[in-house]
């Protein structure tokens, strides 16, 4: 049975109803340099972008999961990206998007659930996560998830006139 309910949120698939939010932090330029995001969206695309939200992640390869809090209140996304059922790996990588939601438990309660639905339902081996060196809060997470770091990405993500590390994190399932 899968679970995707925790003690102060519960994911739920992406609605209509989203696209505000949706366009808020996909248009949000402070996060295009860990989105891999090069442009603003519209929300003529966004639109297109729920309508098949609702398609197989055996057949796009990815899911997007709203994270809200038990009054239904969307403060963030949970992704699972290229899933690779094949070789049983997928990553991972959420948002919260208001200061005022982070450090609330949240993201560790969205980053459990989701890797027991990815380890558990999907039968994936690992989970693993792109994480920027410097964002500690993002580390400390994955970290306390269970998640080891395995490597460092010299040079990977370019920011303004220079490059950023990125680490890479696993989750192997026992």
């Amino acid at each position: 049975m899968v679970n995707l309910n925790g003690q102060k949120i519960f994911l739920r698939a992406l609605e209509p109803a989203d696209l505000d939010f949706l366009y808020k932090i996909e248009n949000d330029t402070a996060i295009w340099e860990i989105s891999g995001t090069q442009k603003p969206y519209s929300k003529s695309t966004l639109k297109k972008y729920l309508k098949n939200a609702h398609l197989d992640i055996y057949e796009i390869k990815q899911l997007r999961l709203c994270i809200c809090k038990k009054t239904g209140e969307s403060v963030g996304f949970i992704d699972l990206f290229d899933f690779d059922p094949n070789n049983k790996r997928v990553g991972v990588g959420l948002i919260v998007a208001d200061e005022e939601h982070r450090n609330k438990g949240f993201g560790k309660e969205a980053l459990g659930l989701i890797c027991e639905f990815a380890l558990g339902h999907l039968d994936v081996h690992q989970v693993y996560a792109n994480i920027l060196e410097e964002n500690k809060a993002s580390i400390h997470l994955f970290e306390s998830e269970g998640f080891a770091r395995v490597g460092t990405k010299k040079d990977w993500i370019r920011a303004g006139s220079g490059f950023k590390n990125e680490i890479l994190y696993q989750k192997i399932k026992k």
